[in-house]
């Protein structure tokens, strides 16, 4: 692929971002500073981008944000996740973190290129029945998760390089914007 062809192929998609989607995950970030902490994850690259989206928003600070936010990616920790993983199965390697460790009004963020990864959808059903608050940054809209999440923006891109682009520049984007507030 070209240079410019994937060039068009990001700026498609964040040209189609749903601005109104976009600002309720900027509200739903902001609910949890002070009281509440953020979970992220994602699988391969986008297990990558949630370690790295926690570590800017724990870092992130401005005027309103003194300290930075609680957050965490499920994906971080190589021993839990395996030890999930292996004692009940990659399915519940994401939401045994989250009945550990979350609680009502925490946020979970998932990344995911298809939406349809079984981890993913557990750690979203469990994260409904802990009463958390639930975002999705989801490369495709024929997805699984679309009937668990209300929350969600699409990528729009069947590319999954493109898409996990897309999830960092996203962030990137917010992270921008926290910091003006």
């Amino acid at each position: 692929m070209k240079i410019s062809a994937y060039s068009e192929l990001i700026e498609l998609s964040l040209s189609s971002i749903d601005r109104k989607k976009f600002d309720i995950l900027k509200k739903l970030i902001i609910k949890t500073y002070d009281k509440n902490s953020i979970y992220i994850c994602g699988n391969g690259g986008s297990a990558a981008n949630a370690n790295h989206i926690c570590n800017d928003l724990s870092h992130l600070r401005s005027n309103k944000f003194i300290k930075g936010f609680s957050a965490y990616s499920l994906s971080a920790n190589d021993s839990l996740f395996s030890c999930y993983a292996n004692d009940y199965g990659y399915k519940y390697s994401f939401s045994k973190q989250l009945e550990n460790h979350a609680k009502k009004n925490d946020l979970l963020i998932v990344l995911s290129c298809s939406g349809n990864s079984e981890n993913i959808l557990e750690a979203s059903k469990v994260a409904l029945s802990l009463k958390m608050r639930t975002f999705g940054i989801i490369g495709s809209k024929d997805s699984k998760i679309k009937n668990i999440l209300k929350n969600i923006i699409y990528t729009n891109i069947h590319d999954v390089q493109a898409s996990e682009d897309f999830q960092t520049i996203i962030f990137h984007i917010l992270a921008k914007q926290l910091k003006n507030e």
